[in-house]
């Protein structure tokens, strides 16, 4: 199927000369002259060589056919990351270069929407946010406002991120999985 290349996101995979590639990461550039472009950096599901591609944004793409499914996360071992359909309770394990730097805002019972080619899982899409509690940050400082700056915390994952000042040790945060920068407050 040929979309666009700028429709092209991170999870994608994308069909070059008979190959399957998996979308890392996906920047629409729209320079000040000239033609907006996509540049898309990409792994080869094959063998795991990561390419980078450059394409007009109005340029078709093969988009390969994958089975997006929801997925439930189970847990890790030395295998890999386990998850269950929860249609057919039938178990699949990702590798480590599947899952890569999305690892650290898995969570049990988290439900994913993961890409099988044929069987195996090739591309991990979790949750546009993700909630988790903030177990160390330094304390506020008075007058400080809090558009200004923000303070180092870590949370009860063990992932780093910056937090306003007002947030303190035990808020739950809500926490955006693109880039793990913090969004707000948890409402619970």
């Amino acid at each position: 199927m040929k979309v666009a290349a700028s429709s092209l996101r991170k999870g994608a995979v994308v069909d070059m000369d008979g190959k399957l590639y998996v979308v890392l990461t996906a920047e629409n550039i729209h320079p000040g002259k000239g033609t907006p472009v996509t540049q898309l950096n990409m792994r080869r599901i094959s063998d795991g060589v990561k390419v980078s591609e450059r394409w007009r944004t109005t340029e078709q793409v093969e988009r390969a056919f994958v089975d997006d499914r929801p997925y439930t996360f189970l847990y890790q071992d030395g295998e890999g990351f386990h998850f269950m359909n929860p249609e057919s309770y039938e178990q699949v394990v990702a590798g480590e270069d599947v899952v890569g730097d999305s690892a650290q805002w898995l969570q049990d019972g988290m439900t994913v929407t993961l890409s099988t080619h044929e069987g195996v899982p090739i591309a991990l899409e979790l949750p546009r946010t993700v909630t988790f509690e903030i177990t160390e940050t330094e304390p506020a400082v008075k007058n400080q406002t809090a558009s200004s700056s923000y303070k180092p915390a870590i949370l009860s994952n063990g992932a780093r991120i910056m937090v306003p000042p007002y947030i303190a040790a035990g808020t739950r945060v809500v926490i955006l999985t693109e880039d793990g920068s913090y969004q707000e407050r948890a409402k619970d």
